[in-house]
């Protein structure tokens, strides 16, 4: 049986596992963030809006 090279495994396990860290983040910060900060506005503009 042909032996595999072991680091062009642990190569492709890192560069796969960056990657989905990258997307991670990615998705975190476009979608939960930004719902957040949207309500968080939205929160502030109706407290805003008792005041007056």
């Amino acid at each position: 049986m042909p032996q595999m090279a072991p680091i062009n495994w642990l190569i492709l396990f890192m560069f796969f596992f960056m990657m989905f860290y990258l997307i991670m983040n990615l998705l975190y910060f476009n979608f939960i963030k930004i719902s957040k900060m949207k309500k968080n506005f939205k929160t502030q503009l109706k407290n805003y809006n008792k005041f007056i």
